[in-house]
């Protein structure tokens, strides 16, 4: 029988990874008092110098939590810390979709049409979009891989998980990743439909052993509470494609962050 503690936690945030504000109604003058006013533009961030990693929570008062959380992402997986269990597997239940692609100023996004899910725990988790990092953001025993890709769901309730899968180079091109490589934005822009269509279920790797934790957002407002499920199995795409992305972000990582007292579980066994 497989065992599992399940760890839930409050969570707000857009699909898109960016802060909600609730705004309450006011009145303005010149304006509808029945119209909510404008929400505010979140403070711009980067990946490096002034506006990088670790002057987020500064940036602005919704980012505080990226300097003062305890439970943030990405962070560096160790055999010894890790936990080994017989976990419960995740349940995937993916479809095609229409390749839904943009450039949203720092990553490259794939808004995932409706119908495709993760069950895990029990919980039903619905698969809002996916998006990658070069490189990784997660590492392995020190080992950062060459880029990361990861699954953005949310379940009925508004708790996150995402399940992150690790790319390594390899000697050809991923046929299974190649619509989205061959489409790659490089300007920024907002999802359109295209006449191409991606697989989810094909861009994972075969084995769906896993570690997971509860951990963060790892762009601002790195909101805590989410659920990661990071494939151990890493995906070979080839050098090309690789390059194809950094090409446009050469570096769209967060640094690890500590580990803390957070539970560390390692599934040990599949099926």
């Amino acid at each position: 029988m497989k065992i599992f503690n399940r760890v839930t936690a409050g969570l707000a945030v857009s699909v898109g990874f960016g802060a909600v504000a609730l705004l309450s109604l006011s009145v303005v003058q010149g304006q509808d008092a029945t119209q909510a006013p404008p929400t505010p533009t979140p403070a711009h961030w980067e990946y490096e110098g002034a506006d990088g990693p670790d002057h987020w929570g500064s940036l602005d008062p919704n980012y505080a939590v990226c300097g003062t959380g305890h439970a943030q992402s990405p962070i560096n997986i160790t055999s010894d810390a890790a936990q080994a269990i017989n976990l419960h597997d995740i349940k995937f239940d993916y479809h095609p979709s229409k390749l839904n692609i943009f450039n949203n100023g720092h990553t490259v996004q794939v808004t995932y049409d409706a119908g495709s899910s993760i069950t895990y725990n029990e919980i039903k988790y619905d698969l809002l979009q996916f998006h990658f990092h070069h490189p990784s953001e997660h590492t392995i025993d020190g080992k950062a891989f060459d880029m990361e890709l990861h699954f953005v769901h949310r379940a009925a309730n508004g708790d996150l998980a995402v399940v992150g899968v690790l790319l390594n180079v390899g000697e050809t091109d991923n046929p299974d990743f190649a619509p989205i490589f061959d489409a790659l934005p490089k300007d920024k822009g907002t999802p359109e439909p295209t006449d191409t269509s991606v697989d989810a279920a094909k861009l994972l790797p075969p084995v769906h052993l896993f570690d997971t934790y509860v951990g963060s957002l790892t762009t601002p407002p790195c909101s805590e509470g989410v659920r990661w499920l990071l494939l151990t199995t890493p995906v070979d795409v080839s050098e090309k494609q690789i390059e194809e992305f950094a090409s446009i972000f050469e570096l769209d990582a967060r640094p690890v962050q500590p580990l803390n007292d957070r539970d560390l579980l390692q599934d040990e066994q599949e099926g």
